[in-house]
């Protein structure tokens, strides 16, 4: 698996169906088959990505 923001494959696992980037801190999680990209805040906050990554097919 290849993060979708930096390419990087240091991805860790944080719980079922969800994953993080060590190398650009972005939080991925895999509902209903579709990929939903989240950055950390430094208050701890999630912020969706999923407007950056839309499949432009679909």
């Amino acid at each position: 698996m290849k993060c979708p923001n930096c390419q990087s494959s240091d991805i860790g696992r944080i719980g079922e169906q969800q994953y993080y980037c060590w190398n650009c801190f972005i939080e991925m999680a895999f509902v209903d088959g579709a990929m939903h990209v989240r950055e950390i805040e430094e208050d701890g906050s999630l912020s969706s990505l999923d407007d950056l990554f839309l499949d432009e097919n679909g």
